[in-house]
């Protein structure tokens, strides 16, 4: 089983129709693949595990690192991303909200831990498919992809989606270039043979370089809008992705609940980072507040 989606009852339930469809159980789940430990890819690993105790579950090493502080001791990690917002210009008012704003996702995972690490390159043997791990980190971490050569099959999580481009944040547990991470990775499925991508959202789809294109593309306007908006005056993040053209139709800035805002700001940070790494952009600090600006 390649991911699980969220813990709810309606999401257990589900699986549990399909699963009987296909004339199988839980017990029948000999291996769970997670490709990252997002609630909406890993929520329901534990429940599942629960209900069949030899399956087995599969992940990056960096993903498991992540899951302790994340779902279980999260309150450091709320403090420091308290920390990280407030250095970004996020005002005093919208801190409490912003670092509470994942909170609520945590009741849709039943935490488990795996029972096996993979860092990218292993082939995982179903007996049907021959899988090679392809680790490619940007929208988390340890975020892998799955390729099967013989029938040319993508299993591409959240790292290319058909018509959305996946999140991709500067916080305190993605690296100090979760974007060039992100680029990077893009760039190493360019040239794979591949007829059907199966992404983790949206519908399956065809003709992968073309979308990674598109996808490259997109950052490339973004940061390009985000170099307008530092001519001349040094800007902290969050000034920034006040004004950047967020794709969301007939809402404004001010009407972004709390966890779009933060999503936004710190997708913002990680597009600034890039840029500071290619030299585009430089960064200043000023009475604990850091600031870009175009060089």
């Amino acid at each position: 089983m390649l991911d699980t989606g969220w813990y709810a009852r309606e999401s257990l339930q589900a699986l549990e129709v399909g699963l009987h469809a296909l004339g199988l159980d839980f017990t029948d789940i000999a291996t769970i693949v997670v490709t990252h430990v997002h609630p909406d890819h890993f929520g329901l690993a534990g429940k599942i595990k629960q209900l069949s105790p030899r399956t087995r579950l599969v992940a990056h090493k960096w993903e498991w690192a992540l899951i302790e502080s994340r779902y279980i001791e999260f309150a450091d990690l709320q403090r420091r991303m308290g920390i990280l917002l407030k250095r970004h210009g996020v005002p005093e008012s919208k801190l409490p909200a912003m670092e509470a704003a994942s909170l609520p996702v945590i009741e849709f995972v039943t935490v488990t831990m795996p029972d096996d690490a993979v860092y990218g390159g292993e082939t995982i043997q179903t007996g049907l498919y021959d899988l090679e791990v392809i680790w490619t980190p940007g929208h988390s971490s340890g975020h892998i992809c799955l390729y099967e050569p013989t029938n040319r099959l993508l299993f591409s999580g959240d790292h290319i989606l058909p018509q959305i481009t996946p999140n991709v944040s500067y916080h305190v547990q993605s690296g100090d270039n979760p974007l060039g991470d992100f680029l990077y990775s893009l760039q190493k499925l360019q040239n794979l043979s591949v007829s059907q991508i199966l992404p983790a959202h949206q519908e399956v789809f065809s003709n992968l370089p073309d979308r990674i294109n598109q996808i490259v593309q997109h950052h490339d306007r973004r940061k390009k809008e985000m170099l307008v908006l530092m001519q001349g005056l040094p800007r902290t993040a969050y000034e920034i992705s006040c004004q950047v053209t967020w794709d969301i139709q007939d809402i404004g800035w001010e009407d972004f609940p709390p966890q779009l805002q933060r999503i936004a700001i710190t997708e913002t940070i990680a597009h600034l980072e890039y840029m500071r790494w290619e030299g585009k952009v430089k960064r200043s600090e000023h009475a604990g507040l850091l600031s870009y600006e175009a060089v």
